[in-house]
């Protein structure tokens, strides 16, 4: 069950509050949750939707690609990513496909619930690092989440690049998340949006086909781009591979991996990733420092 009114928070922060009498102080930070009440909760697609959260301290900041980890009292604990804007610190949004036991309760989720974050965990994207050149944006269904809160850091600071390109597909037009941000991000004329579905219906007039057709279509220039992938693995991989026939270097070309975290501080092992645990290494990565692994698809 959520913990859905005040006694059983309060029962909680009680609990935490005794735990921490034997629980080394250094370890409470990362391994505790803290209760944060919804704000909201919003439909975006059959089975995917945002929670905003405001967290208890007023504020809560983080890079664009960090992720946190959402614990359900009495069910379980899961990794998403933060997909709001990091300059609206007092809310905390997060984009959720409902799909196992865990995203399937939060699916119930409603405005006055409460429920525990851990994080912010793991590396971002290269937002700041990437001032001066041009940036194609790279998605694929659920993952332009991770991918939104760099865009909102890159159209605020919109003077400090060169071309911004977002590339987004979806399996179908119902599949589409935050159409009216796109619609709105299209309407910019510092912005180019290019979208399309794997397959639709009689009323879709935009492009049919994978995101990587897409790509001929961008105007950026290759050699002082960097890229940012964030979507399933083979949508990635078939990516990376256009990218770089266009012309961008591996170095340039950062992607987002996802494996199954449960401790978010690399000290479980579930998610290692060869030499590397993703939770505390990535989940963005550099494609050149993964790409030996990458092309491993057992791996």
């Amino acid at each position: 069950m959520s913990v859905s009114n005040q006694h059983d928070y309060d029962y909680l922060m009680y609990m935490i509050k005794t735990e921490e009498k034997t629980i080394d102080n250094s370890v409470l930070t990362e391994m505790m949750p803290r209760w944060f009440p919804v704000k909201r909760v919003q439909r975006n697609t059959h089975d995917t939707f945002t929670i905003d959260l405001e967290p208890p301290d007023g504020n809560f900041k983080f890079d664009p690609g960090q992720f946190n980890m959402l614990y359900m009292f009495g069910v379980g604990e899961v990794a998403i990513s933060i997909s709001g804007d990091p300059a609206q610190e007092q809310i905390l949004i997060h984009t959720i496909r409902a799909v196992g036991s865990v995203t399937k309760r939060m699916w119930e989720l409603k405005k006055g619930d409460y429920i525990g974050v851990r994080g912010p965990f793991g590396t971002h994207w290269p937002v700041n690092e990437s001032v001066g050149n041009d940036i194609v944006i790279i998605a694929g269904g659920i993952g332009l989440a991770p991918l939104r809160p760099s865009i909102y850091r890159l159209l605020a600071n919109r003077d400090k690049y060169g071309r911004i390109v977002l590339l987004y597909g979806a399996r179908t037009p119902k599949d589409i998340l935050y159409r009216k941000e796109l619609e709105g991000w299209r309407a910019r004329f510092d912005m180019e949006v290019h979208v399309t579905v794997d397959r639709a219906y009689a009323d879709w007039k935009g492009m049919v086909g994978v995101v990587t057709t897409l790509i001929p279509r961008a105007h950026f220039d290759p050699m002082n781009t960097t890229a940012m992938i964030c979507g399933p693995e083979i949508m990635m991989r078939f990516t990376i591979q256009d990218l770089h026939k266009r012309g961008v270097d591996y170095e340039n070309i950062y992607v987002s991996m996802e494996r199954n975290m449960k401790c978010g501080i690399g000290f479980c092992g579930h998610c290692q990733y060869g030499s590397s645990f993703i939770c505390k290494d990535g989940p963005v990565y550099p494609y050149s420092a993964i790409k030996d692994l990458f092309v491993k698809r057992e791996i």
